[in-house]
């Protein structure tokens, strides 16, 4: 899928491990509905003047669980 491959280098370029990629492209794929949700949440949280990388950490944090379940 093009939107994979595209995920796929970003996060190459920011020297992520093969592994951990190709374990996220999985996740994604069996439930791209919760990592819409998460990057709607994480958006928002920016747009409010939270730092990006905080904004993640809050909303990874609050949907911990869900994630839990993919991996």
């Amino acid at each position: 899928m093009f939107k994979n491959f595209l995920v796929k280098k970003m996060l190459q370029k920011q020297g992520i491990p093969e592994a951990q990629i190709d374990m996220f492209i999985k996740m994604m794929e069996k439930n791209p509905e919760l990592f819409q949700t998460i990057a709607k949440e994480v958006e928002e949280k920016v747009k409010s003047g939270m730092d990006q990388i905080e904004a993640g950490m809050v909303v990874m944090k609050k949907h911990e669980e869900e994630l839990k379940k993919l991996v």
